[in-house]
């Protein structure tokens, strides 16, 4: 896990680039250039009332200017009051936190899947940048569009909507099988539905897969237990079958937890 650091970013730029969905660039003085695909920050709010910070996945970092992009969706009291920021405003942040995806999983003549589905597509803009080997990656989305431009820059895109308004109809497996694709790794983000689906998939194929578990999250570093998951193992610090998706995740190889 990379150190973490406590800063005030100021707000570069953001724009709604969807319903409900924001994409905020932050100037940063550490954390873009610690930060790994599939980490997060915590946010927090400058309303004395909301004491938890809010978790937000990193879509985008540049190391060599500093700068960090999230995209987000307005899904509450916090993350609407972010979406009112304006340039030159500041924003308190703690970061880079939890562990991303294991890059040296692709060895050489490696093929990958990056699936994101709905807000879980963010994370695979910065993994499909840094992630080496030939990359297929696949989004499924209710109906809206957003952040393809970003990912057809570093790998075959293909789409999947519940509406059949593009790509396939159906869902991010039924676009796989449509399209005759293949992988021998597995990399996503998304709601628990798909990753479920997803675990049981690689299993039946034999594919090695690694998943970003979405969890409303509080202290961030592992110490409240308020974001748990199943696992197989016995957790070192809570002696239960339990693993802290902001500690020992957010992203866990899918045999590692249950669903």
């Amino acid at each position: 896990m990379s150190e973490k650091y406590q800063e005030t970013a100021e707000i570069v730029k953001q724009e709604k680039i969807g319903t409900g969905i924001f994409s905020l660039w932050l100037q940063t003085e550490k954390i873009a250039a610690a930060a790994k695909p599939g980490q997060f920050l915590s946010v927090y709010s400058k309303d004395q009332s909301r004491l938890l910070p809010r978790p937000i996945s990193i879509c985008e970092a540049e190391p060599e200017t500093g700068l960090l992009r999230l995209v987000y969706r307005v899904a509450g009291k916090g993350t609407e009051e972010f979406s009112g920021c304006r340039a030159g405003e500041t924003l308190d942040i703690l970061g880079p936190l939890g562990n991303g995806f294991p890059l040296e999983r692709m060895s050489e003549g490696k093929k990958a899947f990056l699936i994101g589905g709905g807000i879980g597509i963010p994370p695979m803009v910065q993994l499909a940048k840094q992630l080496p080997g030939e990359k297929q990656i696949v989004l499924g989305f209710r109906d809206e569009l957003f952040l393809t431009e970003e990912l057809e820059k570093n790998g075959s895109v293909y789409l999947a909507t519940e509406n059949g308004s593009a790509g396939t109809r159906g869902n991010v497996l039924d676009c796989i099988r449509e399209n005759g694709l293949d992988a021998d790794v597995i990399y996503a983000c998304g709601p628990t539905p798909m990753l479920r689906a997803l675990k049981g998939y690689a299993q039946q194929t034999g594919i090695e897969c690694w998943l970003s578990l979405e969890e409303r999250m509080a202290c961030g570093i592992g110490a409240c237990l308020a974001c748990v998951c199943r696992s197989r193992e016995v957790d070192d610090h809570s002696r239960v079958h339990n693993k802290r998706i902001c500690k020992e995740g957010p992203v866990f190889s899918a045999e590692e937890i249950e669903l």
